[in-house]
């Protein structure tokens, strides 16, 4: 088998996010060989209308979907947003479900990491997120239930915090050992 290719996307457009900063950990300390490839460009895509999804699809919407069908696996590092997904993750997740039964990641392993600021780290988010990303056609990896309180980063980037890393690691790793 080539060296797998992971897909991933952040449920935060802002530039500082630390969903952003806990992406680049998991690509920093991805199994050798292993290659995490960010899809940064969810801001772009169009509100999901399927009378707009056919041979004229959005050049973003293609270009998420070929991404996806391109990935052995994908990687969903998100915040939790008013007790749920951020909206932006939830319209690719519905741009990623079409075809209706045959969409990108179709059967495809798929892990949810995620941080927030809340007392809980989001759990909430990462489990509406698995939820819907489950009914979209991936296979959801639920080992993989890390959500982590952003208090524990006390202003600091997450790859200062040696047990974040450590767990970002094998959250990656299970997802890895999880393509076939």
């Amino acid at each position: 088998m080539a060296d797998p290719t992971i897909m991933v996307l952040v449920g935060s457009l802002r530039a500082a996010s630390t969903n952003r900063q806990l992406a680049a950990v998991a690509a920093e300390t991805a199994p050798a060989g292993v290659s995490l490839r960010l899809f940064d460009r969810l801001g772009e895509l169009p509100f999901y209308n399927e009378d707009d999804d056919g041979d004229a699809v959005a050049e973003p919407v293609r270009a998420l979907r070929s991404a996806a069908a391109e990935a052995d696996a994908a990687l969903v590092v998100t915040p939790e947003y008013n007790g749920s997904i951020p909206g932006v993750l939830k319209n690719a997740i519905d741009w990623l479900s079409r075809p209706f039964g045959d969409g990108a990641l179709k059967g495809k392993p798929l892990a949810v990491i995620g941080t927030s600021m809340g007392r809980y780290g989001g759990v909430w988010g990462t489990d509406e997120t698995r939820k819907s990303f489950g009914v979209a056609g991936p296979r959801v990896i639920e080992d993989v239930t890390l959500s982590i309180p952003g208090t524990v980063f006390e202003g600091r980037h997450p790859r200062e915090n040696a047990d974040v890393v450590q767990q970002v690691r094998d959250a990656v790793g299970t997802l890895v050992a999880e393509i076939g």
